[in-house]
């Protein structure tokens, strides 16, 4: 299956001069490519909406930077979800393992990226739909700090948690991209590492024994892992209710099977569970600005596992979600960037290792992933 939406491969040439000069890259879906639809995975919400008349600034960025860009990628709807699966357009392919999901919601992206029909591409991560795919596709894959890229241009799906994100088959092409979108903030040297042992054990065994354990173990969750998950889950929809609540009460939009009950959980969240969990996430952004002063990494695996199976069981795509959300959650809540690596296999499929550091500290990734 395509990594692009229907008609949505196209060239638009470099406006400039730069480091990105004889790359390519593609846009997810949820972004604005001036002349073009922004679709957002689903065809309802495709239907009202015009051309754009610019570029996101992400987008513009990258052409001035010397990129050329070749189109737009499919997403799952409206970014709802971390399968990779769209009811409506198809699944695209995961060309490491063709018999398994690419990862979502950035799913067309990805897939681009690991078939090198673009050099980069951009997605959106909010609960790990670029940190997520990345690792489902033996790719890099980069968050950054919340606010640190301009979100102008973009659907917004959960704004507290939406970042613009990247994704490179390189380190130092992803670097390139990523400073090409915003300048370099100073960071301080790496002097100090960490592992979360108990996000590790979120994972199952095979990949936990895969992935590296560097520096000092810590305990991440505190046993309150559930705590971080439900934040996640509450504080998600808080924000789903004020940015796309009223369009789907007007416009009764098709979802897909999966994504229409999302939605539904989504909207019925009551005001008393989003006063709960808001202390909640203070709490967990307070714990971990005092665990990530600058100078300091986290690592923690990015999904649980190697890529879904197509045909997974719902129980064994719901475990999934519980660890997954759980195990990206931490940038989420606190707004820290985060860069998943390729760096191990399962079953021969990729697995990936995410490092994390203070918010601002984006750079200290990049000199983590080039060994600098």
């Amino acid at each position: 299956m395509s990594a692009f939406v229907p008609g949505g491969t196209f060239v638009i040439p470099p406006t400039g001069s730069g480091p990105l000069n004889g790359r390519t890259f593609a846009v997810k879906d949820l972004i604005d490519v001036a002349g073009h639809v922004t679709g957002g995975g689903n065809p309802d919400w495709a239907a009202l909406q015009q051309p754009a008349q610019r570029h996101a600034p992400v987008v513009e960025r990258l052409l001035a930077a010397c990129a050329t860009l070749i189109g737009k990628t499919i997403t799952d709807e409206l970014a709802f979800s971390l399968e990779g699966e769209n009811a409506h357009y198809g699944t695209p392919l995961n060309p490491r393992c063709p018999d398994r999901l690419p990862g979502g919601s950035s799913s067309g992206s990805a897939s681009a990226v690991a078939a090198s029909l673009a050099d980069l591409a951009l997605g959106t991560d909010t609960g790990g739909s670029v940190r997520v795919p990345a690792s489902f596709c033996g790719l890099y894959g980069y968050r950054p700090s919340h606010g640190h890229l301009p979100l102008d241009g973009v659907i917004p799906f959960a704004p507290s948690y939406d970042t613009v994100g990247l994704f490179a088959r390189d380190a130092e092409t992803l670097r390139r991209g990523a400073l090409a979108m915003a300048d370099a903030r100073p960071a301080a040297r790496t002097t100090r590492i960490l592992w979360a042992a108990d996000a590790y054990a979120l994972a199952d065994p095979a990949t936990a024994a895969a992935l590296p354990r560097l520096g000092e173990p810590v305990r991440l969750y505190d046993g309150e892992d559930t705590d971080w998950l439900e934040a996640y889950r509450v504080l998600q929809a808080a924000d789903i209710q004020a940015s796309l609540g009223a369009w789907i009460a007007t416009a009764r939009p098709r979802f897909g099977e999966n994504i229409a009950p999302r939605f539904a959980d989504a909207l019925a969240v009551s005001e008393a569970e989003i006063r709960r969990y808001r202390p909640i996430r203070a709490a967990i952004r307070a714990k971990l600005e005092t665990m990530l002063p600058p100078g300091t990494l986290l690592l923690l695996p990015t999904a649980p596992g190697p890529a879904l199976k197509h045909d997974s069981s719902a129980a064994t795509r719901g475990a999934f979600y519980r660890a997954a959300l759980t195990l990206t959650s931490a940038a989420g809540h606190a707004g820290l960037p985060a860069l998943s690596l390729p760096v191990a296999e399962v079953d021969g499929c990729p697995v990936g290792l995410s490092v994390l550091a203070g918010a601002g500290q984006d750079e200290a990734l990049f000199d983590f992933a080039l060994g600098s």
